[in-house]
């Protein structure tokens, strides 16, 4: 008997791996399954550091997901980030000879742009259409229908590094388990948070994750700038395990119980205790304190960010604003002081337009985890990723214009 389809997301960050299982319901709606979230082990700033433990913490997560969903998993679509990552711009062009302009023109365009000379270690992982030009006509949005001679694309090229990305896929198939398609964090971030309209005027996505701080720029409904900065909420909680001399985990749980961004509202009076190393008992501690050390770091990775969207061109065609999400939106105060680094409007974002085992899984947090599943839903065809425990099979996406429409739009692997 044919189902809905079934699609799986693993989000391997440096804090976390999350597995998602979801059905797609009606062709674009998510219900959600399975859900598996464990601690990362061996990950440090989205690059794997130790294979074994790396795997075992996937394949625990992956294990939750399968319990909960009832679902063996086969394959999944990877979130991908870290340092490794970078892009390069360039231009494609295809023959036309006249006649009207198809989909396999744009693709051969795009096969074009992908004719660059690459050090022989890195891996393209996307390649990003940011506008058509036929016989010199520059602005084209949508070249197929139109006639032409020459069809030319603008492409962004996004690479990682090979050794990096062999990595990441051998921490999952040691779980017995195979990589559907490699998705670029900010990108997968992107795809559950963002807006059409957002997209077409200008915005920008800033995922503070807990290794890596992920950027996406849309301009004119295309992607227009990526980068993975390598520093993120880790530094925060190091920053206050120095500061105020505590342990690596009492830290964290001071920023998560006390910690907020924005000094300006925490009154002179307010304070909590803690056991700092070399003392038998706890001490008071002014919070504003606390919030001065989180507000310098936080100020400094929001000016990188917005050092890259300056070196990208774009920071005046952002009118959207910006829209944080990951784990370190979460942080009070963090949209006031975003707002006063940026000049821009900002906005906190989380998944949505979701059912089912959605109570674990709606917060900013997990907005790469359901971007995977969204960027299975884009796919034009999606191959079977998972069977129930009695052996029946959900049917694979099969091929629709639209689902190409927008997966074109977007990105194309």
């Amino acid at each position: 008997m044919m189902e809905d389809p079934i699609v799986v997301g693993l989000d391997v960050g440096t804090t976390k791996v999350c597995t998602l299982v979801a059905r797609i319901e009606n062709g674009t709606n998510l219900r959600i399954l399975g859900v598996g979230v464990e601690p990362a082990l061996g990950m440090n700033r989205g690059s794997v550091i130790d294979i074994n433990a790396a795997s075992q913490s996937i394949a625990r997560s992956i294990e939750k997901a399968e319990r909960t969903s009832g679902y063996e998993i086969n394959a999944a679509m990877v979130s991908l980030a870290g340092s490794q990552v970078s892009s390069i711009n360039n231009v494609g062009v295809a023959g036309i000879s006249g006649r009207v302009i198809d989909q396999d023109d744009v693709y051969r365009a795009l096969d074009s742009a992908q004719a660059i000379a690459l050090p022989h270690n890195r891996e393209i992982i996307h390649v990003i259409q940011r506008g058509f030009s036929i016989d010199g006509q520059q602005g084209i949005r949508q070249p197929v229908g139109m006639h032409g001679f020459r069809l030319e694309v603008e492409a962004h090229i996004i690479s990682a590094t090979a050794s990096a990305v062999d990595n990441l896929r051998k921490c999952v198939q040691q779980t017995g388990r195979d990589v559907t398609q490699f998705v670029l964090s900010p990108l997968a971030s992107a795809e559950a948070v963002l807006s059409e309209t957002e997209r077409s005027m200008g915005v920008a996505v800033i995922d503070l994750g807990g290794g890596t701080t992920d950027l996406a720029v849309y301009v004119n409904g295309d992607v227009w700038h990526v980068n993975v900065l390598n520093i993120g909420g880790s530094f925060v909680t190091s920053d206050i395990a120095q500061g105020l001399r505590l342990a690596a985990d009492v830290a964290e749980e001071v920023k998560l119980q006390h910690g907020h961004c924005f000094l300006d509202d925490i009154s002179p009076d307010e304070s909590f205790n803690i056991v700092a190393f070399g003392q038998d008992h706890s001490t008071k501690v002014d919070r504003r304190e606390l919030v001065n050390i989180i507000e310098a770091r936080v100020e400094e990775i929001l000016s990188m960010v917005m050092q890259e969207i300056k070196r990208s061109n774009s920071d005046t065609m952002l009118p959207a604003g910006i829209v944080l999400t990951g784990g370190g939106a979460n942080m009070p105060g963090i949209r006031k002081l975003a707002t006063r680094v940026t000049n821009l409007p900002v906005r906190i974002a989380k998944p949505e337009k979701m059912v089912g085992l959605t109570d674990q899984i709606s917060s900013p947090a997990f907005a790469t985890s359901v971007g995977l599943l969204n960027w299975a839903i884009l796919m034009s065809e999606a191959s079977q990723e998972v069977s129930d425990r009695s052996g029946r099979k959900s049917k694979p996406l099969g091929i629709n214009t639209e689902n190409i429409r927008k997966w074109l739009k977007r990105v194309l692997p």
